[in-house]
């Protein structure tokens, strides 16, 4: 097939399990199951549908006849019909009975959201996963001081397992948003052409308790206990929105966690996983390339950008439904889903092989501490008799001098001397050194890290504990 085009989202990015769900054996398979589904309520209702019928459709749900359909949509130009008619072929006792009632929709909408719901499934899987690694990753580094910046400027220290759960507090976040559309998730039910149920008020000769029933039946065998109360033909495009915003929710998490790492492995921190035969570049051999972190970057990206497709069908639909959702549906709503697929696998092995370089770390903290440390030194010499608004200009003085030799002169900060050399401060080097202490400019930082994952992420991983144990595999 290398001479056709073929999408990298499926080629080099998403996992198989993800394909699986977005596949025509899913799509079709799940059909069949909506039509059984069907079958068997409407008999359960009264209508004049046999066991033998049902059975035979049973029988026959997962060997989908794909030419035989393939050849009839070139007729009929119709791919709901074209299945109808293969399932028919297979099925010659019950073919009058395939779909009886129903629209396209019904299969069409209510596999979408079948679909939707198991891939929301999955990514909250690996989510869990990741936060797995963030924990064991944020706890061990908890106690390790290291530079902490705000607009990428030196600033106040953290610990290198504090940010780990900055990162994890975003997943959470979007751990809940899974959660909570997994706790309302509806089907369509079966709601005819226009979503008024006409053509089964005729099937039930009006008999609108039992049609109500239907809907609640079909959804029952489905695994559902919830269908959208009203709808026109199809259930409200709005709902792919909500749905691919929780995608974008982590593309924004996953990216932020992507520059982070870049940044760190610019500064030599933190290194994402690189492999013993890895190429960085292929013009300078010693380069170790975020390659994977700027994936994520890229693949979230895109996914943000994607999310524009369903929000654009939503606020264009006329009335009841018009078919241009269709196509794009199509596509939007898939790729999404294995571009986030992608993502997450990226993400989850990026952390289970982070690489921390604690003397860079640690150097590249102590390069601005006697900044940070000015006002722990200020506070100490007033206490032993020094004027504070005195002391606060001669430390803005020296400040500016030691930055004047960084910046200016290439050479180390000695900030530290100056001030041990100034007799208004009446200390000594070693009196500042033990202020400077890195441990007493990381606040609550332990603690925050502990109780954040006892208290918010603990609970999930033991509630989702037959999730974990996931490695994900980079296919490049």
């Amino acid at each position: 097939m290398n001479e056709f085009y073929q999408s990298p989202l499926s080629q080099r990015y998403a996992s198989k399990e993800m394909q699986a769900l977005f596949s025509n054996d899913k799509k079709f398979k799940t059909w069949r199951r909506l039509w059984i589904a069907l079958a068997q309520s409407e008999q359960e209702l009264g209508l004049d549908i046999t066991d033998e019928q049902i059975q035979e459709l049973i029988d026959h749900k997962d060997d989908i006849n794909y030419e035989v359909a393939k050849e009839r949509e070139k007729i009929v130009r119709h791919d709901v019909m074209s299945h109808v008619y293969a399932y028919g072929t297979q099925c010659p006792k019950a073919k009058g009975i395939i779909h009886l009632g129903a629209t396209s929709c019904y299969v069409g909408d209510n596999t979408d959201l079948i679909i939707m719901h198991e891939a929301l499934e999955l990514v909250q899987k690996k989510i869990v996963n990741i936060l797995f690694e963030l924990k064991n990753f944020a706890l061990k580094y908890k106690d390790m001081p290291c530079l902490a910046f705000t607009h990428f400027q030196p600033a106040q220290p953290t610990t290198v397992g504090k940010r780990a759960s900055l990162w994890a507090q975003d997943l959470y976040m979007d751990y809940l948003e899974i959660e909570h559309l997994l706790l309302n998730k509806k089907l369509l039910g079966c709601k005819g052409t226009t979503g008024t149920q006409a053509s089964f008020m005729e099937l039930f000769e009006g008999d609108t308790d039992k049609v109500k029933a239907l809907d609640k039946k079909i959804c029952e065998k489905l695994g559902y206990d919830a269908y959208f109360p009203v709808s026109g033909q199809t259930y409200t495009r709005k709902y792919d929105t909500q749905v691919l915003q929780v995608l974008v929710g982590i593309a924004q998490s996953a990216h932020k966690f992507s520059n982070d790492i870049r940044l760190l492995q610019h500064m030599k921190e933190i290194e994402e996983p690189f492999e013993k035969g890895q190429i960085g570049s292929s013009a300078m051999a010693y380069k170790r390339n975020p390659m994977r972190s700027e994936r994520i970057a890229a693949l979230c990206n895109y996914v943000i950008s994607d999310s524009l497709n369903p929000a654009i069908t939503a606020s264009t639909q006329w009335f009841e439904r018009t078919l241009d959702d269709s196509a794009n549906k199509r596509i939007s709503i898939a790729e999404a889903f294995l571009a986030i697929d992608g993502v997450l696998d990226l993400y989850m092995n990026v952390t289970d092989g982070l690489v921390v370089y604690p003397k860079v770390v640690e150097a590249n903290l102590i390069k601005e501490l006697p900044f940070m440390a000015t006002e722990n030194i200020m506070m100490d010499a007033v206490k032993a008799g020094g004027d504070r608004q005195e002391l606060h200009e001669l430390i803005r003085q020296h400040s500016m001098a030691a930055g004047k030799v960084v910046k200016e002169e290439g050479k180390p900060n000695d900030l530290i001397d100056r001030i041990a050399n100034d007799p208004k401060f009446g200390m000594t080097k070693e009196d500042i050194l033990k202020i400077m202490e890195p441990k007493n400019f990381v606040g609550r930082s332990i603690q925050q890290t502990e109780e954040f994952f006892a208290e918010y992420i603990d609970p999930i991983l033991e509630k989702e504990k037959d999730a974990l144990g996931l490695h994900a595999q980079i296919n490049v």
